[in-house]
């Protein structure tokens, strides 16, 4: 391994998360306040205990089995006070943990259960979202999330485009692909294309090549939300030659970003280990690659936990770190001057701060 990174170095590095659930990133404590107010039974009322049993039952290789474990954290976002909660205290985290630019996405429509409209929900995380930022060096914006195997996409499109003024920046669609093909949701994506506004789609994560191509070809992804099952149109010969069929050559070629989420593909059943995860090697072909966390309490996970997972499986360095946080920040839906503003004055500044503490002590070792 060429360089020796610190976990506490990675943690002061700018960085840059696409790919993030509201609903996925809950503390634990918090989840245990707001579950008692709502009268919502957990598995257990010890922090430490409830991450534990977060982790594990996330940590089942399987998808859908995966998704279950979210029943106890929408239970504790039904009310405009306790969105806001969780919306705030996301970006603080976010922020803690060295992030300068998040995009934070949420299904409005998960948060209705107990009388708020969808418009209401996406206030409160907004407010949340906004107080969180402010007198931090960190930048959201929302992505508002629709629901595949639900019918409510086009209504959750226009709730996004409502709020396009106040912080949202795209609209995805999320849950099991098994069986919910992206095109089932046209209606939704040319709402949003016609408004020139953004889109994101979970594909390619738990399903395969026609969920991405779908994605890409009929419903106008700008990005890619995982995009981690495009190596299956990538053949490594013996002799470690590699040949791109014409969806991954077009995926690179378009310079399609991919929202890869690690530690999460590895409890969903993607790889059984990090350095298996075929990051690697779609870093190595310079694919867009993008590194997020997904959900932060299922997976127990954080982006400086991301980083430093990569870097032990992969022996990767600030100069690794640093191109893929600027693949993150040039494939947002930040508008561009804010973009090459974020890049030029933390993203760049910082690594550059970084690489010469670590040249200064290598010196000093030497």
């Amino acid at each position: 391994m060429s360089e020796q990174i610190t976990e506490d170095a990675i943690r002061r590095a700018p960085k840059v998360v696409l790919h993030d659930h509201m609903d996925g990133g809950l503390r634990p404590t918090t989840v245990i306040e707001l579950a008692a107010e709502a009268g919502h039974a957990l598995p257990t009322t010890d922090p430490d205990e409830l991450q534990a049993w977060f982790t594990e039952g996330a940590n089942r290789r399987d998808l859908d089995l995966y998704l279950q474990t979210f029943e106890h954290t929408v239970a504790c976002m039904q009310t405009h006070e306790s969105i806001e909660r969780v919306a705030f205290e996301c970006v603080e985290d976010l922020a803690n943990d060295g992030v300068v630019y998040a995009e934070v996405r949420m299904a409005p429509e998960l948060c209705i259960e107990q009388g708020l409209d969808p418009d209401r929900a996406v206030e409160a995380m907004l407010a949340g979202m906004a107080r969180g930022a402010e007198g931090r060096p960190i930048e959201v914006g929302l992505i508002v999330t629709a629901m595949r195997h639900a019918a409510h996409s086009k209504e959750i499109a226009e709730v996004a485009l409502r709020h396009r003024d106040e912080g949202v920046v795209g609209f995805d669609i999320a849950g099991s692909e098994s069986g919910n093909p992206p095109s089932r949701h046209l209606d939704a994506f040319r709402t949003i294309a016609q408004a020139n506004s953004h889109i994101t789609i979970h594909a390619g994560e738990a399903f395969g090549l026609p969920s991405i191509w779908e994605a890409l070809q009929l419903c106008g992804a700008e990005r890619l939300g995982h995009g981690v099952r495009i190596v299956d149109d990538i053949t490594v010969d013996p002799d470690g030659g590699v040949q791109l069929g014409r969806l991954a050559a077009f995926v690179r070629d378009r310079r399609v970003p991919l929202e890869m989420c690690p530690t999460s593909n590895v409890h969903t059943g993607v790889c059984d280990t990090i350095a298996e995860h075929p990051i690697g090697l779609l870093r190595r072909l310079r694919f867009r690659v993008t590194v997020n966390t997904d959900n932060r309490l299922m997976s127990g996970t954080s982006m400086t936990q991301e980083l430093v997972k990569l870097h032990d499986a992969f022996g990767w360095g600030w100069d690794d770190f640093q191109w893929l946080t600027i693949n993150a920040m040039k494939s947002s839906f930040w508008p561009f001057d804010k973009r090459l503003r974020i890049i030029d004055e933390q993203i760049k500044p910082g690594y550059a701060a970084l690489k010469a503490s670590a040249l200064g002590s290598s010196a000093a070792r030497a």
